[in-house]
């Protein structure tokens, strides 16, 4: 029997934010190439998030080319008449996957709806190297969280991501001191830590769910009983 667990490759999640220093998401970007064992991958660019929205493919591909990356596929998955056996030799074939930002249910709920999820699953526990940024980060993570009523934090539950990372967090929420990072740890068992990783920041996680920090300090949180308490920062290593 072949046993594929210590093969998988970390996953990097990435924040974004308006105030994000261009030179930092570079450094970021060919951190993430370099350790994934190319500095000029080929990539395949997943937006189920935004839609599969033409201009957010084409702002990210520029930025991915200035860091190092080689060539940029748009994976075209959320349109009923998407190619989904073109998109998975796309997915296949590229050297890493980046999970795009824009909205973290819709995301899920296309790739989902697709049978992608398996797809993916398969790619990542045979070694395919992935990353996200913003809300494709938290994709990329164990679970994230919805409002019936978004005025109302009663009506909020869970709901699974594709679990690669397995962690739980949140990205640049640090304005509104990570809302909704706390409002998913409080429906999440006892005792288990949540990352925020603000702007401009990122985090490396091993399967096993091992975490370092990259760029900036990660804002960390726990649950303990009913109580959302602040821990202590998780700092980088230089």
């Amino acid at each position: 029997m072949v046993v594929y667990e210590m093969i998988k490759k970390p996953i990097f999640l990435l924040a974004g934010g308006r105030q994000n220093d261009p030179d930092v998401l570079n450094h970021l970007l060919q951190n993430v190439f370099r350790e994934n064992g190319s500095p000029s991958p080929s990539i395949a660019y997943i937006g189920t998030a935004n839609r599969d929205d033409d201009s957010f493919f084409q702002r990210i591909s520029v930025r991915f080319k200035k860091a190092g990356g080689d060539k940029v596929t748009h994976v075209l998955i959320h349109s009923d008449k998407a190619d989904l056996g073109r998109a998975r030799e796309i997915l296949r074939l590229a050297d890493i996957i980046f999970i795009s930002g824009g909205d973290v249910e819709e995301g899920m709920r296309v790739l989902e709806e697709k049978n992608m999820v398996v797809f993916l699953r398969h790619l990542y526990e045979t070694g395919k190297a992935f990353f996200g940024l913003s809300a494709g980060s938290i994709m990329l993570s164990k679970k994230w969280v919805r409002w019936s009523d978004p005025n109302d934090d009663s009506t909020a539950n869970l709901f699974s991501c594709l679990g690669f990372a397995p962690i739980i967090c949140d990205t640049h929420g640090e304005q509104d001191n990570w809302e909704e990072l706390q409002v998913l740890l409080k429906l999440a068992e006892d005792e288990i830590m949540g990352y925020g990783i603000v702007s401009g920041a990122a985090i490396k996680v091993y399967h096993d769910g091992t975490v370092e920090a990259l760029s900036q300090p990660i804002h960390r949180y726990i649950r303990n009983e009913n109580e959302i308490v602040r821990s202590s920062d998780l700092l980088p290593n230089n």
